[in-house]
């Protein structure tokens, strides 16, 4: 049983998909950055994509969200398929899904209400005072305090403009959420309270979270399952056990040195605790 999602592997192996990849190509003129590249994305899970520099990773999300179209093969995401969906169902779709941007991707110029509240302005017909209420439960749910509502993008530190950047991906509720390096650039601390704000969001919404990162605690701690991009596609797919136990060279540098033994070892003592 999937200490995660409180499923077992039989149970996990019938959840329908929210998102379906299937030879999927993507090139920049001659360079091929994917190569018939199929990924499977349960509903429910905890889903990371990991790969070394150049391997694809942010394209891959890019795909994902519709902001890059690749070369050739089919994208289905939460049953749509991206390829034939017209700008009206495109539209519709988006508000499905939140995305946390690497670096924020806040507007400097509206203090961190308005950029949460942002997405309801531009897409409901609720009034402002409901969306700010909305926006304020967003704030605090993202672990920051009532006060950080009136600060703008360049007031904040590193980890509390990823929590409001997370915070403005929440403002719909989705039923997936895509999360980009959450934890890059944050000292051990902040990291810390990413991981615990993710599982605790996960256990909220019980909505698909997909995550792109490097964080070595973080793919332990919290990720059901882990595609690993190399060789322009997926060399490895599994928990972070199972991949543990895989010879490949590029899944192996997740594991061998000190970095993974440690982040290993500590994630074996919190499941026994």
């Amino acid at each position: 049983m999937d200490a995660v999602t409180g499923q077992t592997d039989a149970a996990q192996a019938n959840t329908p998909n929210v998102i379906e990849m299937r030879k999927v190509c993507t090139r920049f003129g001659t360079h091929s950055v994917h190569t018939d590249l199929d990924l499977d994305v349960r509903r429910g899970e905890i889903f990371a994509i990991v790969g070394g520099s150049g391997s694809g990773k942010s394209t891959l999300l890019r795909e994902m969200i519709m902001l890059h179209r690749p070369s050739s093969g089919s994208i289905k995401i939460l049953g749509a398929d991206l390829q034939t969906i017209s700008e009206e169902e495109a539209m519709i779709l988006r508000q499905r899904w939140g995305v946390m941007f690497q670096h924020g991707g806040l507007f400097g110029t509206l203090n961190v209400l308005d950029n949460i509240g942002l997405p309801l302005r531009e897409h409901t017909r609720l009034d402002d005072t409901l969306i700010n209420e909305l926006a304020a439960w967003k704030l605090t749910l993202s672990g920051l305090k009532p006060e950080t509502g009136l600060q703008y993008p360049p007031e904040l530190s590193g980890g509390m403009l990823k929590r409001a950047s997370l915070a403005r991906a929440l403002a719909f509720d989705p039923e997936l959420l895509f999360l980009d390096e959450p934890t890059a650039g944050l000292d051990p601390g902040g990291a810390g309270g990413i991981d615990t704000l993710v599982r605790t969001l996960h256990d909220l919404y019980r909505s698909t979270i997909v995550i792109i990162t490097h964080d070595l605690d973080l793919l332990w701690q919290v990720t059901d399952r882990v595609a690993v991009l190399g060789e322009g596609k997926v060399v490895g797919l599994g928990s972070m056990m199972e991949l543990s136990q895989m010879d490949h060279p590029i899944i192996r540098g997740y594991f061998d040195g000190p970095r993974g033994r440690t982040a290993q070892e500590q994630a074996q003592k919190l499941n026994k605790e």
